[in-house]
């Protein structure tokens, strides 16, 4: 088996015009899908904290021969600018544990509605 690797990638989004909910539309209508193509990336995971103005990724990559991500990403152009920390590390272990989703197909706020009441999506 082939080593695995693990890739943080955040944005402060203080010094963009872009916001989490402008990229949630950016996930919906273009990154999930293009990013679904890349050789070497078994799941990548898109975070935020619209509060505090930060938008990011998780990549879990199953090893040195992968795709470029820029390759398809559209994230520095929508924010301006190169993500303001970007980490890799090799993976020590993985446990999956049991859970009620069966697959990560459409989940996650940028497909969801958001309530009037919730505006930002903020709720816990």
């Amino acid at each position: 088996m082939s080593s695995v690797y693990i890739q943080i990638v955040i944005w402060n989004l203080e010094k963009s015009d872009a916001t989490v909910e402008s990229l949630r539309e950016y996930l919906r209508d273009y990154a999930v899908d293009a990013f679904s193509t890349l050789r070497g990336m078994r799941m990548k995971t898109w975070f935020a904290d619209a509060k505090k103005g930060y938008w990011g990724a998780v990549y879990l990559w199953d090893g040195v021969n992968m795709q470029n991500p820029l390759s398809v990403s559209k994230a520095i152009e929508l924010i301006g600018y190169p993500p303001t920390s970007t980490s890799v590390f090799a993976v020590e272990a993985i446990a999956e544990g049991v859970s009620a989703i069966e697959s990560f197909a459409g989940v996650g706020r940028a497909f969801e509605e958001v309530s009037a009441a919730d505006p930002a999506g903020e709720s816990a």
